[in-house]
């Protein structure tokens, strides 16, 4: 369960500009974003020559978050939240949330390689849907269900993120060491219904107004070529 201040005020519709700063300040938390983007990955497959699909599973924080910056890039056809790394009889929202299901909040996200390279999906997932230097906690939200983890479907993907990792640690892009861990994809289970466009369903909702909606707005500016509404 998300127990922050703003989690606590999901009833509200509107909430007045001034209780949105001081939820965030007692929380702790704003959007894990950079102030500009990070540097593109020295190693990476590039574009596709023909559309196709591949799949990318990344994890960092609420899940809600995560699906909802990848549905605003191009190229992405579809974000879902799901479960990943853990029992699969403990894949669902009440087991997750309790901490021990050994599963992470995480997002499938198919995209058209011709379009986005996996590459620069990383970039987005390092700049502005998370802190990769934040260990088993994203802003409010505490507990190994939260942690930074990259789930590779290939060994293609494998290299391509590991490479960019010690790229930007050797590079000191961030203050702090990375702490994102570097998985391979055993399975990823579907969430519950009401999880699937949280963002889009709830958009007034105090948690995803201070720690979600920034990420989005970071995105548009910090990236926007490949930038687009919903």
């Amino acid at each position: 369960m998300k127990a922050s201040l703003p989690r606590l005020l999901t009833g509200l519709v509107v909430l007045p500009a001034v209780l949105v700063l001081l939820a965030a300040r007692l929380s702790g938390a704003s959007a894990s974003t950079l102030a500009a983007p990070l540097p593109n990955p020295e190693f990476d497959a590039g574009l596709a020559t023909a559309a196709g699909e591949e799949i990318a599973y990344f994890a960092g924080g609420c899940f809600w978050g995560v699906e909802g910056v990848f549905e605003h890039v191009k190229g992405v056809k579809s974000a879902v939240s799901g479960y990943s790394g853990g029992d699969p009889a403990a894949a669902n929202y009440d087991a997750v949330s309790g901490g021990n299901s050994g599963h992470a909040e995480a997002v499938k996200v198919v995209f058209d390689p011709k379009q986005i390279s996996y590459g620069q999906l990383l970039k987005i997932f390092f700049t502005v849907a998370h802190d990769p230097t934040q260990l088993n906690r994203q802003g409010p939200d505490r507990g190994t269900q939260y942690r930074s983890a990259i789930f590779y479907d290939n060994a293609a993907q494998q290299q391509i993120a590991k490479k960019y990792i010690d790229q930007l640690t050797a590079a000191k892009s961030f203050p702090k060491p990375i702490v994102t861990q570097l998985v391979k994809l055993d399975v990823f289970h579907e969430a519950e219904k009401y999880h699937q466009d949280y963002m889009v369903h709830h958009p007034n909702q105090p948690y995803i107004m201070i720690h979600d909606a920034p990420k989005v707005a970071a995105l548009k500016k910090q990236f926007a070529a490949v930038y687009r509404e919903r």
